[in-house]
């Protein structure tokens, strides 16, 4: 990036409802330190590089205000900072490209809480108190579903009628910086040309797949929440929507929403694993047929984002199943060989980059996932943009 300096720091900041994560970055996008802090509210414990302390943490203004300072303690101050790239679950409709953080895009990503309440608030705590502590800080922003913002309406529609009651009802997509990350950086990891049709898997305890045809997304499986399409760690992946109505019936609203994004999927079918190298390694009928589940619905998803993007050229694993579970990626391929997919053995056993044999038809790659270099790298060309 022209407008960038090898000693540009800039702070990714990854929000969740009790826990942050963070990553510091320099100009030329190499990560110089990592830390989070977990337990937000409860027994919190502060770790950087490779040190951890436990502390008293109540909310997120006290977490970051601890990073802050465990940040000085290796010499790097606020003043040392660029900038800060946030992590925002939810842009809705209007907030599709990274952006500075302003009273205006604040005031929009406050408008998202409705579409995702269980992380916008975060998001916005984490801002609002990097706001108050470093005041001349800037601070920019990148938005989960915005990857998914190319995807024509009819992808993105649900078949509801215009009313007021069905306002914000629609397919957003999500893992959108795994996906922007993915494109961006293909040539450098694969040293060929980004695939006309690509198949996207970001597989993990939040899986999904998205069809990327020229380099922007055109379907995924995830909708108006990341709960939707595959079978994931815990949440149950597609279901009718009159078995939601049911469940919501016997055991009421809240009841219903713990069961079918916190006790369902993986866990749910194997009886509480939801770790895939346990899964693998449990020989128990349960734990198998969800491991089965998931590879079938992968299957299934897979084949309905071929269509949506007219064929295939390549297939990508990412996400820490999808370059860590050689079984995994093997069984998918095999269920997709009608495709022309097959995968070297050899070089899946070694989780080589390449996976696919020589004169083979499709490609199949292993892309490591890199949201927060993403977020870093989108921060930058924010700020260059701002002074170009």
């Amino acid at each position: 990036m022209t407008g960038t300096h090898p000693d540009d720091l800039i702070l990714v900041v990854n929000a969740g409802s009790s826990s942050i994560k963070i990553a510091l970055f320099d100009g030329t996008l190499s990560e110089r330190l990592s830390g989070a802090v977990e337990a937000i509210g409860g027994d919190a414990v502060l770790k950087i590089g490779d040190t951890k302390h436990a502390m008293a943490l109540p909310d997120h203004g006290a977490a970051l205000s601890a990073i802050l300072d465990a940040l000085k303690a290796r010499g790097i101050s606020p003043e040392d900072l660029r900038a800060v790239a946030h992590r925002v679950v939810h842009g809705g409709t209007t907030l599709t490209r990274p952006l500075r953080v302003t009273p205006e895009t604040r005031a929009e990503i406050a408008r998202c809480i409705p579409l995702a309440p269980l992380h916008n608030p975060h998001n916005l705590a984490a801002i609002d108190t990097l706001s108050a502590l470093v005041p001349e800080l800037p601070q920019c922003a990148s938005f989960d579903t915005a990857f998914h913002a190319t995807a024509p309406e009819v992808a993105q529609r649900y078949a509801l009628p215009a009313i007021a009651e069905t306002e914000g009802l629609r397919r957003y997509g999500f893992h959108g910086q795994s996906y922007a990350a993915m494109v961006s950086g293909w040539e450098e990891v694969t040293g060929t040309p980004l695939p006309q049709r690509l198949l996207a898997l970001h597989l993990g305890n939040g899986a999904s797949i998205c069809a990327i045809r020229d380099g922007r997304s055109v379907a995924t499986t995830m909708g108006y929440s990341p709960l939707d399409g595959l079978t994931m760690g815990t949440r149950c992946g597609a279901i009718d929507g009159n078995a939601v109505l049911t469940l919501a019936d016997r055991v009421g609203i809240e009841p219903a929403r713990k069961v079918l994004n916190n006790e369902s999927g993986l866990k749910g079918l194997s009886g509480g694993l939801t770790d895939m190298r346990a899964l693998l390694a449990d020989e128990a009928e349960d734990s198998q047929f969800a491991v089965e589940h998931f590879c079938y619905w992968a299957q299934r998803h897979a084949g309905s984002l071929m269509a949506a993007m007219g064929g295939l050229d390549a297939i990508a694993f990412t996400g820490g199943i999808g370059e860590n579970a050689t079984e995994i990626r093997a069984r998918i391929v095999d269920g997709l060989g009608w495709a022309g997919a097959e995968i070297a053995p050899e070089a899946n056993a070694a989780g080589q980059t390449r996976l696919h044999p020589e004169g083979a038809a499709c490609g199949v790659w292993i892309i490591k996932a890199e949201e927060e270099r993403m977020l870093a790298a989108d921060a930058l060309r924010v700020l260059e943009t701002e002074t170009a």
